[in-house]
Order: structure tokens, then sequence, then C-alpha cells
């Protein structure tokens, strides 16, 4: 119930426990897990594959996409992201959920503005683009500096950096090697 159709074919396997494992056999996805009972004609069933899980997650989305300043731009961003994800929307979620708990609003909306533009629908990909767009602004934020004047550390600064150190011409260093050869 709840997985029947989600496959065309699944493999079965009884295990030395007595448990009926459904897997779909090219993932190796375990679908359900049951308990083989003693006597004949017993429906096992599992309450996690009735459940409707969707309900939960439709809270979450709203919750998050609420955090948002443009919250119509973040619930179509959530509703890509829940259809690349399905089974892992509920990990997405509370990735981006910490991050609008850790942001200013302007960040969040820029990272949000980034990830569209780029096509980047993950929680791991809006992440990075917060800490882009951080190391951005922090890279264009410079102080400035309101002293006028400079002062020498010490008395002797000032006239040395006026000092100019005495030039030859090559010629004189040719003469010098030249002897140096001969000796």
């Amino acid at each position: 119930m709840g997985t029947f159709h989600k496959y065309e074919t699944v493999s079965i396997k009884e295990t030395d426990d007595r448990h009926l494992l459904i897997y779909y056999r090219e993932t190796g996805e375990l679908l359900a897990k049951h308990q083989i009972p003693d006597g004949k004609g017993q429906l096992m069933k599992d309450r996690q594959h009735t459940r409707d899980r969707t309900k939960g997650i439709d809270a979450f989305i709203d919750n998050v996409a609420n955090r948002f300043e443009e919250t119509t731009m973040a619930f179509n961003y959530l509703d890509k992201l829940r259809e690349k994800y399905p089974r892992y929307i509920r990990d997405q979620l509370h990735m981006i959920l910490r991050e609008t708990k850790q942001q200013n609003a302007q960040i969040l909306t820029a990272a949000l503005q980034e990830c569209i533009k780029r096509n980047l629908y993950s929680a791991t990909d809006f992440s990075d683009i917060i800490l882009y767009l951080q190391r951005q602004r922090q890279d264009h934020e410079t102080t400035n500096d309101n002293a006028e004047i400079v002062s020498p550390l010490n008395s002797l600064s000032g006239w040395m950096m006026e000092t100019e150190a005495q030039k030859r011409n090559v010629d004189t260093y040719t003469v010098l090697l030249e002897e140096g050869e001969a000796n």
C-alpha cells in the first residue's frame, strides 16, 4: 500500500529471521520490510505506507517560504526543490531554514535570486551562494583612514628617505671584474 505503483517491477527476498523484504533491484531501495506471520491469509500492513506524508511537508514549505521577503519567489524555488528531491525534501528544507535563521533578509533575497538565475536547486547550493555573497561583500567593504599626516617612527627616517645612493657608470664595474680575472 502506498508503494504499489511507484515501480513496475520489484524484487522480494525472505531473510533468515523470517522477514519479507520488498525492494527495487536497480537501486537497492528498500520499499517495505514485514515480519512473515505463522498463519495463512493474514494482512501485514505498515502504517507508514498509508500515511499522507505530504501534509507535513506542505506546512514546512510554508514555514520556510514565509521567512523570505520575496515569499512567492521562495515558494517557487522550494517547489522546484521538492520536484528535484522528493525523497530528501525535509533535509533540504532544514538546511534552508537554518540559513534563514542565521542570515539577514537582504542576503537571503540575493541568494534566492542568484540560485534561480543560475538554475541551482539544492540546499547546499543555496548555502554556498550565501557564503559567496558574504565574501563578495567583505571584499567590497573598505575602511577609510582619516589620518592626514604620517609621522616617521624615529628621527633618522626623514633624512634617510631623502638620501640618494651614489650612481656609477657600468664601465667601473667592468674594469673591476677584468682586474679580478687577471689576478
